[in-house]
């Protein structure tokens, strides 16, 4: 057998599915020179307890299409590796018991729809047919999903380690890692040490190295200062020098991350199920998931497999997660009663009777200690009902979603967080960290999932720990847009907080910050001392959650409220927001942007290297760009001031700065994050100049996409003649220690032009009838300037050297204002699906529902937003039709923007009129 190397290209720590996924993924791309180290035997750490269940349809079309990845290659894992994987494809029901589970479900059927996932939406007496000893009177229907299916988590871990090895990648057990070298800001080396021998069987003797760990430790030869072995008597150690390593370790991978100097938001919280002796249910039986009533269930073995995710979980708190292997805790019935209630109700048939039996266990345990080990990997009951209850760690994270792609320390990757799904995702995880790896970039646009999504605000266990609970106990909720969570918050405050909150804001929350949503009392008419909620709660006073909708009387322009999911998200606040900005200005608290400094000189050519405009500017110059990936994707949407021949300012979204920062980095930038060195508040509307000369003795009449430095009242302030809403106005820049005095200035000085504090909500409208793109949303990693109509922002050798469009994102107005697009909905074109939503909502100053969607066509030389050109015969004025809250509705394609087609007011020069 193989001997542990002194060198290896590429590092897997972990060899549970997310390991062995990357490995085989990798090999399958031609990197061979792989090595993967278990400090256990494989899957042993919180894989081999997993319930196996593989649901497609998930919130997000990442997470959709991985999981459908995953559906496809499972099934043939036999074949290709020689191991069965256990694979069960008997299909998955998702039932809805409310009218709003209904409706999600009809969102989720209609985004589903325009990505190839088979499904058909059922009603109670079809659902019955697919699950016949199932209680369906209150089902009100469900979503049927032929591809969904179960599996076997440490059969599915061995077939893909096997995978892996038959293409070349060696596979070490018993070795566990105990340093990562960092040198310069990127991994150099692994440190490893054998473990004491492990009672773990090893099936076959495949996909497991141990012996050969040991034996390479029994040489001592030379390596020249490249790694190999260093022991002293008791303990065998090697190093291995390495350029990549991926931390696939599971509920551990925070502890990994510490070796590197790495933060990784990882909280392990205990889950269980448990499954019953058996009741004769057929093996070809769906899986089901019951959100409305939290539980889950599958067939196991003739009976029953039964869990759920309760109202208040618990943290495994330990210093070393899986220090040993197959942790299981005492099973814990109090907790579990609910869910087990549940199943009974759904499933009378078969578990009728049981509750008293349960109960009567609960008695007998609540003495139980709270952690135990079970060397038959479950805690069995013989002489009740279960045949094995299971309680073992789950990795999760504080939003909810895995952790993938190389950190802040260059050569260092993650695939952890898996957060209970892991299992049905490890396939499109394995693709997904391999593309990455192999090729810079995956197939799909995985920001929600990238570790660098978290700045220092996650380096706080607390934070994780309260936001990770948080995602836990509502795991099954359904999940509104806009819908703000209170958990952990406040974090990061504006200078102006305390003012936002006296004037009865409505506060949202991003990557830790505490954002206005929009204010609830007029400008001028505050709500009094924030003391009527807890002292930064999200709640502002008033008692009305952030995010929802305030007052009993609620409308859009003409009257109109929107239907639905949009209606949840809305206030009457909105609308007198944009229209006060539109006819006099508004202030927007915009401190939570994030602000990035490069500087070298270097700086310029770096930057236009990877920028897809052109920097060479006058100092004093903002430039509006794109940074652009070697397929000509949008990594990230930018603007540059040019503040020094060698200094650039570089601003982006609130959440994208240590993603951005990362990108610029690993270009060879020097690139220093300043964000909360500096306040932000954007003025903007027709008075905006009024307002601002009111205070400032400086020359204002500079252009647009200008800079200058000024004093605005006693405030040094760099303004920046950009805006993000359609009006004529500027980004004010000051140091945060004058952040609270600058908007107490501008406010003082703005109210009696009529002058409105106004939220992040209004922006969205405004932006929206300028056809200004968001990333993540409209632009991405997947879409070029050219498809997104961002041609115009791209210098010539750049845009030629970009791919042609295969789609171009266009402008839709849907006929009822009322029906109102969040994201997400599908798009047909002469009945047949061809796109779904990228962003969407109401446009309050032209008084229409507006949304965008990618169509076929090519944009050919049109270039930007705002040509009335026809796209690829998709001419304005084409219909179409938007699946929004689960009805057909018409919709028209329109030339952008909506709002002020020629611009007039962005470039203004009101100190002329």
């Amino acid at each position: 057998m193989s001997q542990l190397p002194a060198d290896a290209q590429v590092v897997v720590i972990g060899g549970g599915v997310a390991g062995c996924s990357v490995a085989y993924h990798l090999a399958r791309l031609g990197w061979t020179d792989v090595i993967l180290v278990e400090r256990h035997d494989l899957t042993e750490g919180t894989t081999w307890h997993s319930a196996g269940f593989v649901g497609q349809l998930r919130s997000t079309v990442t997470q959709t299409r991985m999981i459908m990845y995953s559906a496809g290659l499972y099934p043939e894992l036999r074949e290709l590796t020689g191991l069965d994987p256990g694979w069960h494809g008997v299909g998955g029901l998702r039932l809805a018991t409310t009218p709003e589970r209904q409706e999600e479900l009809l969102r989720q059927a209609g985004a589903a729809e325009t990505y190839g996932l088979d499904m058909e939406m059922l009603d109670a007496a079809r659902t019955l047919e697919r699950f016949p000893s199932m209680e369906v009177g209150d089902v009100q229907g469900s979503l049927w999903l032929p591809g969904d299916g179960w599996l076997d988590p440490a059969r599915l871990g061995r077939a893909l380690a096997e995978g892996a090895r038959r293409l070349g990648v060696k596979i070490f057990t018993g070795v566990e890692v105990t340093g990562v070298e960092v040198e310069d800001g990127r991994v150099h080396a692994v440190r490893l040490r054998a473990t004491p021998a492990g009672d773990g069987a090893r099936e076959g003797g495949q996909a497991s190295e141990r012996e050969s760990a040991r034996e390479s430790a029994q040489e001592d030869r030379r390596d020249g200062g490249r790694g190999g072995r260093r022991g002293d008597g008791q303990h065998d150690e090697w190093v291995v020098r390495t350029e990549t390593v991926v931390n696939a370790a599971g509920a551990a991978a925070g502890v990994v991350g510490r070796l590197a100097g790495v933060d990784v938001p990882i909280v392990p919280i205990k889950h269980q199920y448990v499954v019953t002796k058996p009741m004769g249910v057929p093996a070809d039986t769906p899986t089901v998931r019951d959100p409305d009533n939290i539980v889950y269930f599958r067939e196991d073995g003739g009976g029953i497999l039964v869990g759920g995710y309760i109202r208040t979980p618990q943290v495994w708190d330990v210093a070393r997660p899986l220090a040993e292997p197959r942790t299981l805790f005492a099973p814990d019935m109090p907790k579990f009663r609910e869910s087990w209630e549940s199943a009974v109700r759904r499933l009378p048939g078969h578990l009728a009777g049981t509750s008293a039996q349960i109960s009567a266990q609960n008695s007998a345990q609540n003495s139980a200690q709270n952690t135990a080990r079970s060397g038959s990997g479950d805690h069995a009951d013989a002489e009740g009902v279960f045949r094995k209850v299971v309680h073992g760690p789950e990795a999760f994270t504080p939003d909810g979603e895995f952790l993938l792609g190389e950190t802040a320390v260059q050569g260092f990757w993650v695939a952890a967080g898996f957060c209970v799904h892991g299992l049905a995702a490890a396939g499109g995880v394995g693709k997904v960290m391999a593309e990455w790896i192999v090729d810079g970039g995956p197939e799909y646009d995985v920001f929600g999932m990238d570790v660098r999504r978290f700045g220092a605000h996650a380096r706080s266990a607390r934070w994780a720990r309260e936001k990770a609970l948080d995602s836990y106990s509502k795991y099954y909720d359904i999940v509104y847009p806009g819908e703000e969570r209170t958990a952990a918050r406040p974090l990061r405050r504006s200078p102006a907080w305390v003012r936002h909150a006296a004037l009865d804001a409505a506060f949202g929350e991003k990557a830790g910050w505490e954002r206005v949503n929009w204010f609830g009392s007029p400008a001028g008419s505050p709500a009094g001392s924030p003391a009527g909620s807890p002292a930064g709660s999200p709640v502002a006073p008033g008692g009305d959650q952030a995010g929802t909708t305030r007052g009993a009387t609620r409308g859009a322009s003409r009257g109109a409220e929107p239907r639905g999911w949009a209606g949840k998200a809305w206030s009457p606040a909105i609308r007198e927001e944009c229209l006060a900005t539109a006819s006099a200005a508004g202030l927007f608290d915009q401190t939570s942007f994030s602000k990035l400094e490069v500087s070298g000189k270097n700086a310029l050519a770096d930057l236009e290297r990877v920028c897809g405009n052109g920097l060479d500017r006058p100092v004093g110059t903002v430039v509006y760009t794109q940074v652009l990936n070697e397929r000509g994707g949008i990594d990230a949407d930018v603007t540059v001031t040019r503040l020094a021949e060698d200094r650039f300012r570089v601003i982006t979204g609130t959440a994208f700065g240590v993603h951005d920062a990362a990108i610029l980095r690993r270009h060879g930038l020097e690139v220093r994050d300043v964000t909360s060195a500096h306040a932000c508040y954007c003025l903007w509307g027709p008075r905006a100049y009024d307002i601002l000369s009111a205070l400032s003795d400086d020359d204002l009449t500079f252009g647009y996409m200008r800079a200058r430095q000024i004093s605005v009242g006693h405030v040094p302030v760099l303004a920046q003649r950009v805006t993000f809403v359609g009006e004529f106005g500027w980004e004010l820049y000051c140091p945060a220690e004058f952040g609270l005095t600058l908007w107490d200035a501008l406010m003082e000085a703005g109210l009696p032009y009529g002058m409105r504090p106004a939220g992040y909500r209004a922006l969205d409208s405004m932006r929206l009838e300028k056809g200004y793109r968001v990333w993540g949303l409209d632009i991405t990693p997947e879409t070029t300037p050219l498809e997104a109509g961002l041609g115009f922002v791209v210098r010539p050798e750049r845009r030629a050297a970009l791919p042609a469009p295969r789609q171009t994102l266009r402008c839709l107005v849907v006929d009822d204002e009322r029906d109102v697009c969040l994201g997400g909905e599908p798009v047909r074109l002469d009945g047949r699906p061809v796109s779904r939503i990228t962003s969407g909502g109401y446009g309050c100053r032209v008084g229409r529902s507006i949304a965008y969607a990618y169509l076929p066509g090519d944009a050919g030389d049109a270039g930007g937003a705002g040509d009335d050109a026809d796209v690829a015969g998709i001419a304005a004025g084409t219909r179409v039709e938007v699946g929004v809250n689960g009805t057909w509705v018409g919709a028209e394609i329109v030339a952008e923007p909506l709002y002020d087609p020629g611009h007039d007011r962005v470039r203004s020069a009101p100190w002329t009129m």
